[in-house]
């Protein structure tokens, strides 16, 4: 969702349990990607690279997997792996403008990458003030590439497969933010609820009958 203004765009998504209640792993998978998001938010500055932010995102969301069992072995060793991509196959962001997914992520010169995810980045420059672009890092369970990556030596011997299948009913979640780079680092252009509690105290608001005065 997001509003535009002048004719330039925004571009926000929100992952929100459909019952207004987080369960257990529901809450344990929103929470890794919004401390990637913050992650992200908290190194953004002119001159950071985009891909840099991206394997920050996966790095944050990997430790996360791990502190609850669902994968082990050493992060570093996972990165170069890319078992991010198993559970973030898509880029961090996009910049913003006049389009929703805006042109300039590969001038000349900035070549793309072959590795998985990062080869879905919409932009491998490195960030400049004034630029306005997504972060949405994600952490989705998508069964044929799950098993795919059971069935790869080079990925399995991290994945923790009985935990994983108990969040296969979690579906995925991602968390979009829009930003403006500052000369010290960014802005925040997006209000929307984001904490669990923020997001559970929203809809059971919602659910609360209208008054008879709020219906006149």
């Amino acid at each position: 969702m997001g509003a535009e203004y002048y004719c330039y765009t925004s571009d926000i998504t929100c992952s929100f349990p459909v019952n207004g209640k987080f369960t257990p792993e529901q809450k344990v998978i929103y929470n890794a990607v919004l401390k990637s998001s913050r992650a992200v938010m908290n190194a953004v500055k002119p001159g950071i690279s985009w891909p840099d932010m991206h394997i920050l995102s996966e790095r944050v969301l990997l430790e996360e997997l791990k502190s609850h069992g669902l994968v082990t072995g050493d992060i570093e060793e996972m990165l170069k792996a890319r078992l991010g991509a198993v559970f973030m196959p898509h880029g961090l962001g996009h910049f913003m403008g006049c389009d929703v997914h805006d042109v300039g992520g590969y001038p000349e010169g900035v070549e793309r990458s072959n590795e998985p995810g990062l080869r879905s980045l919409r932009t491998g420059r490195s960030l400049e003030e004034g630029m306005v672009l997504t972060i949405e890092p994600g952490c989705y369970f998508i069964a044929p590439v799950l098993e795919a990556a059971f069935e790869n030596p080079e990925l399995s011997r991290f994945m923790c497969r009985e935990a994983i299948t108990r969040y296969m009913n979690s579906g995925g979640v991602r968390i979009e933010d829009d930003i403006a780079i500052t000369a010290d680092g960014m802005e925040l252009l997006t209000c929307v609820p984001r904490t669990v509690d923020e997001i559970e105290a929203f809809m059971a608001k919602a659910r609360q009958p209208q008054s008879e005065t709020t219906k006149m």
